[in-house]
């Protein structure tokens, strides 16, 4: 049979003998998740906004480059169920502290950052954001405005999403008043017929 040819010993203890003590194996990735925790909070919010290509580069190389680190020299099945079940754990256990203490969570979160206030650019806020008007462009365009004087407000979030509020109402908002004032003069004319 041919399965039991592929199934051998040593494929066996290739796939799950791990190389490295188990302990180990959890130690890495906790520390590669709090070190990465904290080179994104000191590197800003831009890195999780990938406003171009470059972040994007960035962030699967610093995955690739950080993968050696959690496993090890142990490429075993084994080892990499322990490394992913460790990460995930420790993130859960991170998220339900953080979410029991409000104000660790704003230290590790950090806070938002207003970019646009009152139809007003912050040169200033993107400046320390590091961001070009362009890509806060490119941010309004994904939002469906044409064009940064369209935008009363504009914030970077913690985690790298943009809110973008519009200077005038939305499309829906002015036809829902136009609505409203016809069935108002319907009304009217109603009562003025009924009067004469």
């Amino acid at each position: 049979m041919i399965l039991p040819a592929l199934w051998s010993d040593a494929v066996a203890g290739d796939m799950f003998n791990l190389a490295l003590p188990i302990a180990e194996k959890m130690l890495r990735p906790i520390v590669v998740y709090f070190f990465l925790v904290v080179v994104l909070r000191i590197f800003g919010k831009r890195e999780l906004a990938q406003l171009n290509p470059f972040d994007l580069v960035v962030l699967l190389s610093l995955s690739n480059t950080v993968q050696n680190a959690i496993i090890g020299d142990d490429n075993t099945v084994t080892g990499g169920l322990i490394g992913a079940f460790t990460l995930l754990a420790v993130n859960y256990i991170v998220i339900r502290f953080v979410f029991k203490h409000r104000r660790l969570d704003q230290v590790v979160e950090g806070s938002p950052t207003v970019l646009i206030e009152n139809g007003h650019l912050r040169k200033s806020a993107l400046a320390k954001e590091l961001l070009t008007e362009s890509e806060l462009l490119v941010v309004a365009h994904r939002q469906g405005f044409a064009s940064l004087d369209e935008v009363e407000q504009c914030v970077l979030e913690p985690g790298g999403t943009f809110y973008v509020k519009g200077r005038t109402p939305a499309a829906e908002d002015l036809r829902q008043r136009e609505l409203l004032a016809r069935l108002d003069d319907l009304s009217r004319q109603i009562e003025e017929l009924r009067k004469g």
